[in-house]
């Protein structure tokens, strides 16, 4: 597939257009927007989000880390399961950072990725 998506976060590219991105850029740009997007940030879509965001002040604790990834597993399956399938997920918790490991298939080209999300204050 070799279409072109609009890139995240907005942005106009050199030529003045609306910069663009492959297809799965895109889903791994959706993926994170899930991820730190928190409930009730959303206008029309008051439950969208994994609100991770909310947790980075929090002690983190390996109890923390299981609850989250139970629900990045659910909020991933509910807003993104027509788009991705989930390999595997890692929530790590340490120090003052969390971090998200996830290995999942992009439906639509059959590509495998692996990404790793990082949120917390030392980057």
């Amino acid at each position: 597939m070799s279409r072109t998506e609009v890139d995240f976060p907005y942005r106009v590219d050199s030529q003045g257009r609306t910069a663009g991105t492959g297809y799965d850029e895109h889903v791994r740009d959706m993926i994170k927007q899930l991820l730190f997007t928190s409930p009730g940030e959303r206008v029309m879509r008051p439950d969208f989000g994994c609100g991770l965001l909310d947790l980075v002040f929090e002690p983190n604790s390996l109890e923390l880390a299981s609850t989250l990834q139970l629900s990045v597993q659910a909020a991933l399956q509910r807003w993104l399961g027509d788009v991705i399938e989930v390999a595997s997920l890692e929530i790590v918790s340490e120090d003052s950072v969390l971090r998200v490991e996830l290995a999942y298939v992009v439906l639509a080209t059959g590509a495998q990725r692996t990404e790793v999300f990082v949120e917390g204050s030392a980057r």
